[in-house]
Order: structure tokens, then C-alpha cells, then sequence
């Protein structure tokens, strides 16, 4: 599986971006998409994810902010955020698992896309 984002940006404290991740190849064995981000200094953390049926988990500190959509026909999924705040600032990653009948998931990832976040 190949994933390429898109739509990160800089955008004022208070303000909304959606980043976008596009799937191509074995999309029919994901399983599980999402999206962590690694900001300056420290460790790459999860930001949430969605299942293949449409469940979802977030981190607290996005929690009520971020939405996780994903289009299954498209094989795309969302990360839509609202009131951005100075320490959202960070490189978003998407990743999908996929399942080849190995009994575990094989993790792909995106190139990832910057979003700054301006005080």
C-alpha cells in the first residue's frame, strides 16, 4: 500500500485545515488508517484513527478539535482540524495497516505534511 497526504499549510491559532491521505494498492486489506505527527524535539504520537468500519479514537488533546473521516470508495481518509492551536504545530504522518494473511498487520506510511500553526 502506497499513501500519499496532503493539505497541510500554515494557518492562524483558532483556524481549521484538513489534511488528506490517499491510498493506492492492496486497499482492499486495510484494516486500520490514521494519523500520528511529530513535532520539533519530541517523539511522533498517535492522533487517532479510524477502522475499516468506521470506528474512531483520538488523543485527549485533539479530542472535540479533530475529526477522522474516511471515503472508502476513494480510498482516502480525513483528518479534518478545527481551532488549530500553536502546539498542533507539527509534520502529520498517515499510516494504514493492511492484513496479507500473515496473522499481523503491515504498517505503510505517508511522507508526511507540515502543518504550522502561527500564534
Amino acid at each position: 500500500v502506497q499513501l500519499v497526504e496532503s493539505g497541510g499549510g500554515l494557518v492562524q491559532a483558532g483556524g481549521s485545515l484538513t489534511l488528506s491521505c490517499a491510498a493506492s494498492g492492496s486497499t482492499f486489506n486495510i484494516n486500520v488508517m490514521g494519523w500520528y505527527r511529530q513535532a520539533p524535539g519530541k517523539q511522533r504520537e498517535l492522533v487517532g484513527a479510524i477502522t475499516s468500519g468506521g470506528s474512531t479514537n483520538y488523543v485527549d488533546s485533539v479530542k472535540g478539535r479533530f475529526t477522522i473521516s474516511r471515503d472508502v470508495a476513494k480510498n482516502t481518509v480525513y483528518l479534518q482540524m478545527n481551532s488549530l492551536k500553536f502546539e498542533d504545530t507539527a509534520v502529520y504522518y498517515c499510516y494504514a495497516d493492511t492484513y496479507y494473511g500473515l496473522g499481523y498487520p503491515v504498517r505503510s506510511w505517508g511522507q508526511g505534511t507540515q502543518v504550522t500553526v502561527s500564534s
